[in-house]
């Protein structure tokens, strides 16, 4: 992989960035404390301002190693974080990264993780020379799995008990799009 870092990445609604020490009260305000959008992740609803803090702070740290990829998705209408989209977690042996994301409530069903996931498709595959770019789910999430289909993903299969999140253990459904199927559909 050609890595680049995070970069800036603007979409008709949306500015992607990276964070910033002036995000961490507004992410406070706009989704890490809402139980709603935590449901299916990993990590719990935030209680104080402090984890956020302590979370921004790493990300903001971690942005000097070239392979660190952490997004703010900035509405661009009203210039606020709304929410978090990046590389969870890659294998350089496959060229493969595995995205994750979560935007606040008051911003389901609008279309924008789709819009930023798209663009950080177009980034991976275009910039850092992917060659596979994957997510999951909580199989009880499937708007989660609408995002990934309408970003041009393919269904892989479901993994019974393979994942654990805030409801316990769960099966997770897979999704990826490899390079050939991008430039395919470019």
């Amino acid at each position: 992989m050609n890595h680049l870092g995070t970069e800036t990445i603007e979409t008709n609604r949306l500015i992607l960035r990276r964070f910033v020490k002036s995000d961490i009260a507004l992410a406070f305000k706009n989704w890490v404390t809402d139980e709603r959008v935590t449901e299916f992740l990993t990590w719990e609803a935030h209680k104080n301002i402090d984890i956020t803090d302590t979370v921004i702070s790493s990300w903001i740290q971690d942005y000097e190693k070239n392979n660190f990829y952490q997004w703010a998705i900035i509405l661009k209408e009203i210039n606020e974080p709304i929410g978090s989209i990046g590389a969870v977690s890659q294998k350089e042996n496959l060229d493969m990264v595995h995205i994750g994301y979560c935007i606040g409530y008051n911003w389901w069903n609008k279309g924008i993780v789709s819009e930023a996931f798209s663009a950080i498709i177009k980034f991976f595959f275009e910039q850092i020379k992917v060659n596979r770019i994957e997510s999951l789910h909580d199989s009880n999430n499937p708007a989660s799995g609408k995002v990934m289909l309408k970003c041009g993903l393919k269904y892989e299969g479901t993994l019974r008990q393979a994942g654990i999140n805030n409801k316990g253990i769960v099966d997770t459904s897979m999704y990826s799009i490899l390079a050939d199927e991008y430039r395919t559909n470019v």
